[in-house]
Order: C-alpha cells, then sequence, then structure tokens
C-alpha cells in the first residue's frame, strides 16, 4: 500500500484553514504543556551534565485549548479520532472545551519507566504524562485484547538510536507509544494530521504503519528534521 506523506512550514493556525472538511481520520499531536513557568531551573551536576529542567521557548507560548476546537473538528471525519498529549495543568482547559463537542471526552496516561531522577528527593518523579482522547459513537475502533485496551501504556522515553540528537526536541515522544494509538484509533490507508510535528515522530510511525501523513511545524530545525526522517522512511 502506498502512502503519502505532506509536511507543511509555517504557522498551525494559518495552514489548517486550508485543510479540507471532513478529510482527516486520526488528530494525534504534541502541543505546548505550559509548564515553562513552573520550572525550578537547571540543577548543576559535578559527575554528569546538568539536569534541565526547563523547556524550549516555545513552551512559554500561551497554548488554550478553547483556541483550536472548531478548526479540528472541522477536518476530523465523523468517525475520526482525536489523541493530544498534554499535562495536568491544561487537563481541565482541554476537557471544559471538548468534552461538550464530542459523545466521549477519555484520557489515556502513559509511564515513562525512566523518568529523570529527583536530585532533590522532594515530591514525585514526573514519570507520568497525559494524553486526552476524544470521539463521536460512530467513531473508527479497533478494539484488541481486553489487557491492551488499558487506558495506560509503558514506555520509556526516547533513548539511544531513536533519540534525535540535533536538534534537540525536549518532547520527542516514542514510537511505541504512537504506534499503539495508531493501531487502536486508525487502519492502514487512514489519513493522520499532525498540526504540531516537532521533529515528525507521529510521521514515522504512520508510515511505518502504512498511514497517510499530514505535518505542519513552525520551527524550521524541527521542520528540516521530520522532513529528513519522512524521506527515509518513504
Amino acid at each position: 500500500m502506498k502512502t503519502t506523506c505532506r509536511l507543511f512550514l509555517g504557522d498551525s493556525r494559518v495552514i489548517l484553514e486550508k485543510v479540507p472538511d471532513n478529510s482527516v481520520d486520526l488528530i494525534l499531536t504534541d502541543p505546548p504543556y505550559n509548564l515553562g513557568k513552573y520550572s525550578t531551573g537547571n540543577i548543576k551536576m559535578s559527575w554528569r551534565k546538568d539536569f534541565n529542567n526547563d523547556l524550549a521557548e516555545w513552551d512559554t507560548v500561551d497554548f488554550n485549548p478553547a483556541d483550536w476546537v472548531s478548526e479540528l473538528k472541522r477536518v476530523l471525519k465523523p468517525t475520526g479520532n482525536i489523541f493530544a498529549f498534554t499535562s495536568y495543568n491544561l487537563l481541565g482547559k482541554w476537557h471544559e472545551v471538548f468534552d461538550p463537542e464530542f459523545d466521549t471526552f477519555q484520557f489515556m496516561v502513559w509511564h515513562k519507566t525512566n523518568p529523570a531522577p529527583k536530585i532533590r528527593k522532594a515530591g514525585f518523579l514526573n514519570s507520568c504524562e497525559l494524553i486526552v482522547c476524544m470521539w463521536d459513537k460512530e467513531h473508527y475502533w479497533n478494539f484488541k485484547k481486553q489487557n491492551e485496551m488499558h487506558n495506560f501504556i509503558e514506555s520509556p522515553i526516547c533513548m539511544g538510536n531513536e533519540r534525535i540528537k540535533d536538534p534537540l526536541h525536549p518532547t520527542q515522544k516514542p514510537l511505541k507509544v504512537l504506534k499503539h494509538i495508531l493501531e487502536i484509533a486508525s487502519k492502514p490507508g487512514d489519513t493522520v494530521l499532525d498540526p504540531f510535528m516537532g521533529v515528525g515522530s507521529v510521521g514515522v510511525a504512520c508510515l511505518d504503519g502504512k498511514r497517510n501523513f499530514t505535518g505542519i511545524e513552525i520551527n524550521k530545525a524541527y521542520f528540516d528534521c521530520a522532513e529528513k526522517r519522512m524521506q527515509a522512511d518513504l
């Protein structure tokens, strides 16, 4: 099965206007978490490189789910699904605006089996991330074995060859988690949209799984990296 890959460099709010109505089977994306204001700064270490608690500059730009609900719903097919990574501070905002628009609003938990250690031993390790999930009653759903359908998945963060070193993306998601979602919420030949593409991990997972991919990214360094990864997979 031949797949297509369409990548756009620019502002998603502008480019999304050109995406036709009801043309996307799955929106799988990782928008900003806006956690920068909670950062305690870097921790100096004598035996290794500093622990970096500061996220990228783009995370300081205010992200409000309410600004995106109408466009994401417009491009999504009635049979489509939305999965978006987020954090505790934005979960309520996602629910407030997306729950009234869809029959179902749920969430998944990604448990990172190798989170950064808590050097100061004050509080919990940041080992979990949230993924909000939305769909209507007629949505496509590949219900697998009962023990594979928990709203909980375990996986290490990106490591080794999977981890992009240049440019370094601080929130690059592992292919294991992305492919798990793709298998449940889409089928081969479907079109998947990621309006916050980053270094293109969703696109790589799509091409590996014979899904068509449309990605949008505003950062040119990330875009160039994603384009290179897509070309290697086509």
